[in-house]
């Protein structure tokens, strides 16, 4: 119910782990500014990843009195954390480090152990963004950018950000090392430490966007509201359907509540038996719809012969 795939965080967090620990011996050894950053990038995201496992733990919990719509949400706040996360520590942290390599540079030692740990990175963050882009395709039926827009699947999204972003860190910093052996000019990986940061500032300000609108609350896909509506309308003593109001509580939990005229000459009985019909058949016709409300609009007959039924 809570979204996103355990096993693809799982294989995120492994590879970060592995990859935060062999940048911050790299850096250590070469003194390059870039592979610095990135192991600050790689220890960012293993926390959020572990955050993320959390918020999925804490989201399945049983609705309670004090929650009685579940804890599915707990997905979206985590998720948000993540994106401040990225933002403050990934951004912030790489744009300051650049920022400083380039006030008072220091050349780099030792080029060969930076590649060779650059090109581990880049294998392990590029088996994590296969797992991601697989769990992400599963439900995409329009381009990747339209999907981003519209997915409600918050931890798969930002893995895939994440994911994506740690790649053209990657790139970067490879370039910038790149240009401060050729050119002898340390200022190219200090370049690639900002860069790096503004990259990750941008994926971090699309996460924020996206996580703040499912914290909010967002309706289900219009598809799948018109399929509703036209269930609800099927039915005989439906004069028509009003509003189809729906409400994310995680990736695969949605809240339906709907509003319809009955036949002004039906009895009370007869309503409520419409109702509950109403409300079994989208529930079973739909397993995202995790509750299911009609609400009879009311007309002065339906009143009245309600009041003496």
């Amino acid at each position: 119910m809570a979204g996103g795939s355990t096993k693809t965080i799982l294989i995120a967090l492994g590879a970060n782990v592995g990859i935060a620990v062999a940048k911050f011996a790299a850096a250590a050894v070469t003194g390059s500014s870039a592979m610095l950053t990135e192991g600050v990038h790689s220890l960012v995201d293993s926390t959020n990843q572990v955050l993320l496992l959390y918020g999925r733990k804490r989201s399945i919990k049983p609705a309670d009195a004090a929650h009685p719509f579940g804890y599915g949400r707990e997905l979206y706040f985590w998720s948000f954390i993540v994106a401040i996360l990225v933002f403050a520590l990934g951004a912030g942290v790489s744009v300051y480090e650049g920022v400083l390599h380039i006030l008072d540079p220091e050349p780099a030692t030792s080029p060969l152990i930076a590649f060779a740990v650059l090109g581990i990175a880049f294998a392990l963050e590029g088996w994590s963004t296969i797992a991601a882009l697989r769990d992400f395709n599963s439900s995409r039926r329009g381009s990747i950018w339209a999907e981003i827009r519209k997915t409600k699947d918050a931890p798969t999204l930002v893995l895939l950000l994440e994911n994506s972003g740690a790649l053209i860190g990657l790139v970067a910093a490879a370039l910038g090392l790149t240009l401060s052996l050729v050119t002898g000019q340390p200022f190219w990986d200090g370049l690639a430490s900002v860069v790096i940061g503004l990259v990750l500032g941008v994926l971090a300000v699309v996460l924020l966007y996206e996580a703040k609108g499912l914290l909010i609350g967002e309706s289900a896909d219009p598809a799948l509201v018109e399929a509703i509506r036209a269930r609800a309308a099927a039915h005989a003593g439906v004069v028509r359907v009003h509003e189809v109001l729906t409400l994310h509580s995680a990736p695969t939990m949605v809240t339906v509540i709907i509003s319809a005229d009955f036949e002004d000459a039906m009895l009370a009985r007869d309503v409520e038996r419409i109702v509950l019909a109403i409300e079994r058949e989208v529930a079973q016709s739909f397993p995202i719809v995790a509750r299911v409300y009609v609400r009879p609009r009311d007309s002065s007959a339906a009143v009245a012969r309600a009041g003496g039924a």
